[in-house]
């Protein structure tokens, strides 16, 4: 298992679509562009933010090898791999190419609602089915089951490949049980903006970031100050953005984050059914939060 750093601002990528609702390769590559030249310390590929459930499997393999070939090593790369069915987890992980690929995100079971020794042997099976470092996703608002930090912590001490996991529970109480008891060779990572800043004070390594897609600059330096113990500067940054978190979620990730790209000229404002571009006034507060801040749009 090849040593990988995930400490500092990861993005999870979102996926521009067309007009006619066809994947943007060409915004896409931008956008990867954009994330390179401006601090993001590793990109998260396929996951919630990216619509992955509204894709097709050839669309997957070319965003894949798209960021793959446009990165070029430069920094790592995560690829999202999850599901409710541990057997197509398993069968993935086995077969399909991850060349290029440094490390696997894998959310818990959605839908089914597994017990908490449910959660364990889904993790123990995916675990022995990868030689990649694996980063646990408990996201219990889009899962309806949240992993308790009891059976995090017994999948963290099990399985040498488990190096963290991406915490958007919202239950601070319980990250911080996490951090608190964890082995020294795994990690939690802020799944939630909003909560970065006070995670990291309590020993977080860092968040894989939804609004980084569109302020990777802003939002890595927030990161970085932070986990250099300079909190005075970086509690200005998170501040400052304390407005826009509000905004980004408040019809729904990635349509927040989208609108903020579509202001700022990156991407058309396009999302796949079930999911739909902000409303009009939410649009125009964000539009207004951005002028503030002096951004382009």
């Amino acid at each position: 298992m090849a040593d990988i750093n995930l400490k500092g601002m990861g993005v999870a990528l979102i996926t521009p679509f067309k007009e006619d609702e066809s994947v943007d390769y060409d915004a896409l590559i931008r956008l990867v562009d954009y994330q390179l030249q401006n601090g993001t310390d590793y990109l998260v590929v396929l996951g919630t933010t990216a619509e992955t459930p509204t894709l097709t499997e050839d669309e997957k393999k070319k965003i894949i090898s798209l960021v793959v070939s446009k990165v070029k090593g430069q920094i790592p790369i995560v690829l999202g791999v999850g599901g409710n069915c541990t057997r197509s987890v398993v069968e993935k992980l086995k077969n399909d190419n991850f060349e290029g690929i440094d490390a696997v995100l894998s959310v818990t079971p959605y839908y089914n609602k597994p017990s908490q020794e449910g959660l364990y042997q889904h993790y123990k099976a995916v675990s022995e089915a990868t030689r990649l470092p694996l980063v646990l996703y408990n996201v219990p608002g889009r899962t309806g089951v949240n992993m308790t930090a009891e059976t995090t912590l017994r999948i963290a001490r099990e399985f040498k490949n488990v190096i963290a996991v991406k915490e958007a529970s919202g239950n601070i109480t319980q990250m911080d049980d996490i951090i608190k008891n964890k082995p020294a060779n795994f990690n939690v990572i802020s799944g939630d903006d909003g909560i970065t800043f006070p995670l990291i004070t309590l020993g977080a390594i860092g968040v894989i970031s939804v609004i980084g897609n569109a302020f990777p600059r802003e939002f890595s330096r927030m990161v970085r100050l932070g986990l250099a113990s300079d909190y005075d500067n970086a509690r200005t940054i998170h501040h400052s953005f304390t407005e826009l978190f509000d905004l980004l979620f408040v019809d729904g990730n990635p349509a927040g984050v989208k609108s903020m790209l579509n202001a700022m000229g990156f991407i058309e404002n396009k999302l796949r059914l079930p999911l739909v571009p902000t409303r009009i006034t939410t649009f125009e507060k964000i539009r207004t939060v951005l002028n503030r801040l002096n951004i382009k749009c």
